[in-house]
């Protein structure tokens, strides 16, 4: 069975360890209130579950984002997105959000990340995080995620 959270989105997380990379996944469960009124995910809450994936991904890094703010004066942001729609997920699905790392460099972060039920790819994006001081102003990755990404 399949814990819930308060949220009703499922928070089972693990990670798969590949030979130069990692990959993290994140499984959730549509609820109705993430369907439009054809019975189907609406569109822009794919952007929501893959947001949620990576904030997972952040902490299983071991951490903790608001910490990262408060300590450090440190947020992430999207700073571009490509996102194919591929097939719906529907009400009452279980989807996995697989995100990856496509490239990184001191100050930016590529990530590839697909939602999936069962085996068939339901959305793919990939997503440009930068890191930002709390001016607004870019700034280096943290070493935690730049370290662990060589």
């Amino acid at each position: 069975m399949i814990p819930h959270s308060r949220s009703g989105y499922l928070r089972v997380c693990k990670v798969k360890r590949g030979s130069l990379d990692m990959a993290h996944t994140f499984s959730l469960r549509v609820y109705y209130e993430d369907t439009d009124f054809g019975g189907i995910v609406y569109y822009a809450n794919y952007l929501k579950f893959i947001e949620r994936a990576r904030s997972e991904w952040v902490r299983s890094l071991g951490l903790d984002q608001k910490t990262l703010k408060s300590e450090r004066g440190v947020v992430f942001a999207v700073r571009h997105l490509e996102a194919d729609y591929i097939s719906p997920a529907k009400f009452d699905d279980i989807l996995e959000v697989v995100t990856d790392v496509h490239l990184s460099s001191a100050a930016r972060l590529v990530l590839n990340q697909e939602v999936l039920r069962g085996k068939d790819v339901l959305f793919r994006a990939r997503v440009t995080l930068i890191a930002m001081r709390d001016s607004g102003k870019p700034t280096r990755l943290p070493a935690e995620i730049r370290l662990r990404q060589m």
